[in-house]
Order: C-alpha cells, then structure tokens, then sequence
C-alpha cells in the first residue's frame, strides 16, 4: 500500500544542519524490513546499501511514512550519502548544484507516493515522534466519506535557536480554538496568524499537484500563505511536527529574506491570490494587519537610516493593498500603520525614537519603585530576624502559595490533631485568599505579617521552594514534601532539556535546596532520584506521602459521598482522565476526543476530566460538553484525591497521580500518544511504556478498544499493576502524616515511630462498587 505521508526533506546545507536533519528522521523510521529495502533515485536506481540499527521507540507510528531527500548543494548531497549509508530507503532526488528551494519542493512532491506531504527545509529539525504525530493528526482530522475533506492540517511547533532548543510555540492556543473538523478559512481567518512555516502544512498531495503552479511562485512564505488561502477546508492539532531553528545571522550570507523581495513581495503576491468580494473581505483584512505588522517588525529591527529602501516599498505595497474601510488599530500600533500607509519616514523615526525614551523613563521608574520596595521588605525582615524564633510557631504552603492542600495540607491536619500546640499559618496568594478552609490564619507574600512569619516561624512546609530571598536564621526547621514521585527529569538533571529548563537558575536552585533540612519520599525511586537532582545536605525521611494517607483511611461513607456530589449515579463507572503538563504547549489541549470517546464508552460510563493546575482555564470543548453528564470538568475540584477514590479506574499520560493512584489498586491505563515527544523534550527516569501500570494505548482507538472490552482490568492489567505498586507504593500505609509529624514537630527517635506495613498487609480504600453494597 501506498504510504499515508510523505515528508520531503529539501534545500542546501545551513552549518551542518542538514545532516542534523536527516538524523531525526532515520531514529523515526521503523525497523529495515518494515517497509521497502534499498533507496531508489528519480529513475529507480538503486541509491545505496546499508541498514539502520538503533531506532527508537517513536517508530511504531512511521510504517506509514516514506521520505524523500532533494539536496541542493554539496554539503547536502554528501549528508544525505551518508544518511542513505545508514538506511537505504531514502528516497532520493538529485537536482542541479544551486536549485532553488521551490524547485526542489516541486521535484520533491513529483517522487513523493503518500497521500500527505511534509515539506521540511534542511535547516529544520523533525523532533522526536513527529512521524507518529503527522499520522495521528491525519487520522483526528479525517472524517467520513462523503463529507468535506480538508487539504491542509495546520500543525503546531517549537523554535530553537543557537542558545536553545524546544521553545514553545505560541500558536497551541489558536490551533486549538479551531478543532479538528475541516473547515472554511473564511470562518476562522485568525488562523493566518499562525507563524507561517511550511513545515507545519501538511498538505494533501492531490491539492498540491492541482495547485503546482501558483503554490510554487514564490518563497516559502508565500507559500505557506498561499496553501490556506487556495485550500476549500483546513483541519487544526497541536500535534508537535516540526522543530524550526533559527541560526546566528552573523553566520549566515546576507539573506534576500530580508529585503523588500524576501518579505514585501511574498505577502502581495498572497494578498493578490484573494478576489475582492464581501466573501474574502475577513481574510484580506486579516492578512493585510498581519502583512503590515510584519514590515513593521522588520523595519524596527533595523539600524535607524538603513532601512528607508524596505519602508517605501512596504509603503507601497500597504497603500496598494489596503481593503477598501479598513480601520487601522487602536493605540501606538494604529498610528504606526498609518504613517507606513502614508510613506512618512521622517515622521515613523520620530516616533520610534519618542517611544524609546518614553520606554527607557518608564523602566527607569519600575527600577527604581522596586529597588524601594526590595529595601522596605528587607528592613521588615531584619526586624523580624531579630525577635526570638516561636517554637509554636509553623508556616504552610504548598503549590506556589495556592492554598491549603497536597502534603503540607494532609501534615497541617494532623498536626492540629497530635500538636494542637503548633499554630499553623499559611501562605497564600492574594487571589487564593476566598478559597482557603474558613478560619484558615494565613498571611499574603510581601505584607509586614508574611515578613514577620518567615522571620519568627521555627517550622516552615512546602511542596515547592520559598522564594530565594527568604533568609533562614540558625534553628530554623525547612521540611521539602515534594509534591509527587518523578517519571520526569527535575531538579538539576532538566540541564540536558532546554525546553524544560527554559528560564531556570540552576545556581539559585541549588541555593534554595541548601535550605532544606528535610526531604520526604514515598518511595525508594523517589529518594535516590531527588540525590542527584537536589543534591544537598538534607536528611532523607522515607516516611510516605501524608496526601496518601486517605487511601487507606477513607471508608465507604466517603466513596459514596464525593460521586454523589459529583453526580455520578450507582452502577455508573467513573473514568478519571488526568493528562500532565507539557513543556512545549502553552495552554492545555487535550489529547483526546473526548465527546467522541465518551459516545464509544457509551451511557454507563462517566469522563471525570482533570487538567493539570499550571493550566488556569479549561479548554472551550469542556464547556459545551457540561451539559451531557458524560464529561465532566473536575479540573477545580479539591482535593483530587477526592476525585480518585471517587474513580472506577484512571486514564493517564505520565502524570505523578499515577504513583498515588496505584495505592487504591484500582485499574490504571496508559494513553502515551506522544512519549517520544515527552521522552525527548522532558527527559524521563525510566521508560514508561516497558514497566507501566495497567494497560498502554498509544492512539484514541486503542484507548477506546481497551476501555470498551475488558483489557483495562484483565489478568495482564492487574499483573503490571502490582509490579508497578511493589516498586512505587513502599512507604505509604495511612500513617505518613503521623510518623513527619512526630519525627518532624515532635522529635520522635525512628525506632519509635509507627513502622511501616508490608504491601500485602494493607487495605485500601473500598471501591465504588464495593461502598455501594457496604
């Protein structure tokens, strides 16, 4: 059968990156033998011999991909030898030394067999499991025959530079609003701002050779441009499909890019493809704001008087272009627009250079408003320094002061129940202050009580880090609880991911970690993970998760309580989906079909939803599914622990609820549709999909297939189940929140803490089905 895409790999080498390129598709492709062996030029001649060893896991979803190679010069031509060494099913087209990048699409498409193409210029990277990411996006954009079939999927991406690597992109949001179905870009004209790479169009090969010509007229921005605007539907995911790197200009030969040629005459030419009608009226008008705004950019990135040539033809081009009543912007960006659209120089320069200075005053008084600031709040903290330490006296916070909850909130409970003499207060965000537990004592950061707090308190809880500036004194006691068990790289090992560590200070973080004089674990894997993670002089406390405590403490009246404030009806089964944050997207964007998915699981079956807390709304889809009882959105819902004893069984990516999950024994399943991506970008401590917990399902059909028969719980399940809880459900019993705060608050010796039961002497929670009948 005919490959479902093809992905055309093009252009000249740029410093190297072209065999940089090619190496991310071959560690895609699947083992020699899956597919046709021996690479064939335009002709059919064998291109050359080899096998390819080492591919990794992400080549289960590449079957269906072949790859064509169309290098334009001879650093290309010589990476792309090498890599046919490696695996000789490249598939190579050999075109003239100097062959521009439009002609080399054209050759590119001409040998390419998929239904889908991918065109990829040699400077790019494909990250890991994109492959599997271009198939999966074709199968959630399809739809039945006989109903509007889109032309071009809109994919998502991250930017790389010389200084970084996996940087999200912005444009998740946007291609998430959109959806999945084809439609009209007329109805969504928003979409043309998304950044106009070509490698993130994958394009219908039927439409590509139709439109040939008047796609290849011009560089690979109009073409990206000219692809939505000539296409009937779009189809959007937030797939990742592409890592776009940006080079070092002083690097590079002066690019035409640049001038008015490279960045002025593409967008016209697109501009030009829409007939003035009432019909394209919302797309010329989007494209003609996002065109100026364009020049704009470019002309305030150049030297002041170097760049008069690119502002009278982006001058030009704006008054030819411009829709006929079209308003400009409000504020600064409006006038700007019309000084282009007028020609006016002299007049846009002085602008500019107002703004710098309005710019450089306005920064000079937040300087100086904070410096002020920093000394107020470090006089209130020497004050507080110098008073006595209170030995009842305990500060709680947890998940960046956002309320009484996770461990800190589970040992501030028991405190007040063998302590009562310790006075808890808690650290809250001045958003999160109606949300507290009425009668919650708490302080907001920055205020004279919060000095006074972190100055006098001799016990301070956290899930997380206090700020750098927090000074401890001599005698002061820093309990770490962490706030799950790690299947992702922290601490110091994100140092090889740039897109986790992106803004991180890792010599501030170690300066934070000096403070700690506790680190509590659940498990062993978490203890020996955190030592070279958060490498310091703290003492370990292998005493369990007190958030887990509830997992052998709560009884049936409990189980029965939460799914009736769910609404979730007896006999009904309740499937947890909690999906983790992701480094390279912006907002969260579920990976599933969830209305769909909840159709095929049909009416006994209740979604609970559960976005992950960094994201601070839900996605649109979510409201428009309240209404039905079958997805609920829990994503507000606290504790989530509540949440998990309410569920039948959990489905999950690589969330830490996992870990905690596993305590109740209960079915967990695996819906690892992009762990390449997540392996490569995050960086993992073991490899998930060989020791998981329950069943694994890499796309939405397998998901579905597992929860409709019975693999979500059968013999195999439950044998991955409790190997995965013999090695990660060690500590917890009940009783860890007894035995942190005896060792902690009281200082308790070891010996005479509560030990902790064997796993096979535990009881959990009651199931819903068993609460029923209790």
């Amino acid at each position: 059968m005919p490959p479902r895409v093809t992905v055309i790999v093009h252009g000249p080498d740029v410093r190297g990156s072209f065999a940089e390129c090619l190496a991310g598709v071959l560690r895609q492709l699947p083992p020699p033998g899956h597919g046709e062996s021996g690479a064939r030029g335009e002709r059919g001649e064998p291109a050359g011999q080899g096998g390819h060893t080492g591919h990794g896991r992400d080549a289960g979803g590449a079957a269906d991909a072949e790859v064509v190679v169309v290098p334009t010069d001879a650093e290309a031509r010589e990476a792309t030898a090498r890599a046919v060494a490696r695996d000789g099913r490249l598939l190579v087209v050999e075109v003239p030394e100097g062959t521009s990048e439009a002609e080399a699409r054209v050759a590119g498409a001409r040998r390419a067999g998929g239904e889908w193409l991918q065109f990829v210029a040699g400077g790019d990277r494909l990250p890991a499991g994109s492959l599997r990411a271009l198939t999966g996006a074709i199968q959630l954009c399809s739809v039945p025959a006989g109903r509007h079939r889109a032309e071009v999927i809109l994919l998502n991406h991250t930017r790389s530079t010389w200084s970084t690597e996996g940087i999200p992109s912005p444009d998740g949001p946007l291609l998430d609003k959109a959806g999945h179905s084809p439609l009209p870009l007329v109805t969504f004209p928003g979409l043309l701002r998304l950044a106009p790479l070509l490698g993130t169009r994958l394009v219908r090969a039927s439409f590509w050779r139709t439109h040939q010509e008047v796609l290849t007229a011009g560089n690979a921005l109009y073409t990206a441009y000219a692809l939505l605007l000539l296409a009937d539907r779009v189809a959007c995911s937030d797939q990742i499909a592409l890592d776009a790197r940006t080079q070092r200009a002083v690097t590079l030969p002066p690019p035409a890019a640049s001038g008015p040629e490279g960045r002025v005459e593409p967008y016209v030419a697109a501009y030009r493809l829409l007939e003035p009608s009432p019909a394209t009226e919302p797309l010329r008008r989007t494209l003609y704001d996002l065109m100026t705004e364009d020049w704009l950019h470019v002309i305030a990135r150049e030297q002041r008087g170097e760049n008069r040539a690119f502002f009278s033809a982006a001058a030009e081009a704006a008054r030819a272009c411009k829709p006929e009543g079209h308003r400009a912007p409000e504020g600064v960006d409006g006038v700007r627009q019309k000084l282009l659209e007028a020609g006016s120089y002299e007049r846009y320069v002085r602008l500019a250079e107002f703004n710098d200075r309005r710019r450089h005053w306005r920064a000079l008084a937040r300087k100086q408003k904070s410096a002020l600031g920093r000394k107020v709040r470090a006089h209130r903290g020497r004050a507080a320094r110098k008073a006595p330490l209170d030995p009842e006296l305990a500060v709680f916070t947890a998940y960046w002061n956002r309320g009484v909850t996770c461990n800190p909130g589970a040992i501030a409970a028991k405190l007040a129940e063998i302590a009562p003499h310790i006075k808890p207060v808690w650290v809250s965000g001045r958003a999160r202050v109606p949300l507290l537990p009425p009668g919650t004592d708490h302080v907001v950061p920055g205020t004279p009580r919060y000095q006074e707090a972190m100055g006098r308190a001799t016990y301070l809880v956290n899930n997380v880090n206090f700020p750098t500036s927090w000074e401890k004194r001599p005698g002061q006691l820093h309990l770490q609880t962490h706030h799950g068990t790690p299947l992702k790289r922290m601490g110091l090992d994100q140092m090889p991911y740039p897109a986790a560590a992106h803004g991180l200070d890792f010599r501030q973080l170690l300066r934070r970690v000096d403070k700690w004089d506790y680190s509590l674990t659940s498990n062993r894997h978490s203890t020996l993970m955190w030592r070279h993670a958060y490498p310091s002089g703290y003492t370990e406390l292998e005493h369990g998760y007190p958030r887990n405590d509830i997992y052998y403490t709560a009884g049936p009246e409990l189980v029965r309580a939460v799914r009736t404030r769910l609404g979730i009806a007896p006999g009904t089964r309740a499937v947890l989906y909690a999906p983790t944050h992701r480094d390279y997207e912006s907002e969260w964007h579920p990976r599933l079909d969830l209305a769909l998915l909840a159709e095929r699981l049909g009416p006994e079956t209740v979604l609970l939803v559960r976005g992950h807390y960094f994201y601070s709304s839900a996605p649109s889809e979510l409201a428009g599914l309240r209404a039905t009882r079958r997805v609920l959105d829990v994503s507000a819902y606290e504790p989530v622990e509540e949440l998990a004893l309410a569920a039948d069984a959990l489905v999950t990516d690589y969330s830490s609820l996992m870990f905690d999950y596993a305590h109740l024994d209960r079915p967990i399943v695996i819906y690892a549709d992009d762990w390449e991506v997540y392996q490569a970008t995050r960086g993992v401590y073991f490899d998930l999909l060989e020791r998981p917990p329950g069943a694994v399902a890499r796309t939405e059909d397998e998901l579905a297939e597992i929860l409709a028969g019975d693999a979500w719980r059968d013999p195999a399940a439950r044998a991955a189940r409790t190997a995965f809880r013999e090695r990660f459900c060690a500590f917890d019993d009940g009783r860890a929140a007894e035995r942190v705060v005896r060792h902690v608050f009281l200082g308790t010796p070891d010996a005479e803490l509560p030990p902790v039961l064997p796993l096979s002497e535990r009881t959990p929670a009651p199931t819903p089905e068993e609460a029923v009948s209790a």
